[in-house]
């Protein structure tokens, strides 16, 4: 039986939307490195399900592994893209008022907190169908159909999953981490389906395309109430030959990523 130490803080992994546990092959060996206990979350076989059913299954996940492992102090929670406000929806909905859950920091790495403009762009009359054909095989699988989405509807901003989690307000005794990546020298190759930018707005505001996000989530879905988004690269110049890098698919391999994650767990 593996026993963690009372100075480890292990931490657990939570994948995005359509992804797998892979996507953290580069982030393990680095835990591995540090001597950093690590809890992988996969939610493959959950396709189909709810924000809700998902969020209970990492609680009960995080359970099992506390008993099998002989382990009830703090964890550390990373999350990429939705799996974020999956990770979210348990702490703040499901354990919101008795704060079971011991964890010190929530770390999300391209976070929809808001909801996802794209999710509502993908329903849009006009520009729907484009934007999915555009991210075809990339993003989204081909013929990929929104209607039949859950997940997708339950993360359009104003969905009432999305309302819910925003009422329920951030913990206090939680820290929270937000990584976003920046096009910051307006990179064409940043992101080139859509020409290095990001789509943001609303059906109210309207919408626009931006550099102040990561090809998929713009910054202003990221925002949390008082949290700080962390933006990188903090080289910009990295741009002018990885630009590509930095966009959202390949953030949870991205090498600054990873050694940002790393400062976070080590100098908490």
């Amino acid at each position: 039986m593996i026993r963690v130490t009372m100075q480890d803080v292990p931490v657990v992994l939570v994948h995005g939307w359509k992804s797998h546990p892979g996507i953290w092959n580069r982030l393990v060996l680095r835990l591995r490195d540090e001597g950093i206990p690590f809890w992988n979350f996969d939610q493959t076989p959950l396709n189909g399900a709810s924000v809700e059913e998902i969020a209970a299954a990492l609680q009960a996940g995080i359970s099992k592994t506390r008993r099998e492992r002989e382990y009830f102090g703090e964890i550390d929670i990373i999350c990429h893209s939705m799996g974020t406000c999956i990770a979210r929806y348990m702490l703040e909905v499901l354990d919101g008022t008795t704060r079971h859950e011991r964890v010190r920091q929530l770390i999300g790495i391209g976070p929809p907190n808001k909801g996802s403009a794209l999710a509502e762009l993908f329903n849009h009359p006009v520009y729907g169908m484009e934007i999915i054909t555009q991210l075809s095989g990339v993003f989204v699988p081909q013929g990929y159909n929104p209607a039949e989405d859950l997940i997708v509807q339950q993360f359009r901003p104003d969905s009432s999953t999305m309302t819910t989690l925003a009422s329920a307000g951030i913990r206090s005794d939680i820290s929270y981490r937000i990584i976003c990546a920046a096009n910051l020298l307006g990179t064409p190759g940043f992101f080139p389906i859509f020409l290095g930018k990001t789509w943001e707005g609303s059906p109210a505001s309207g919408w626009r395309q931006t550099y102040a996000g990561d090809g998929i989530v713009p910054h202003s879905d990221s925002i949390l109430p008082g949290v700080a988004l962390d933006i990188l690269p903090r080289d910009p110049s990295v741009l002018e030959y990885n630009a590509d890098e930095y966009c959202h698919i390949k953030l949870p391999r991205n090498p600054e990523v990873i050694e940002r994650i790393i400062e976070y767990l080590k100098n908490h």
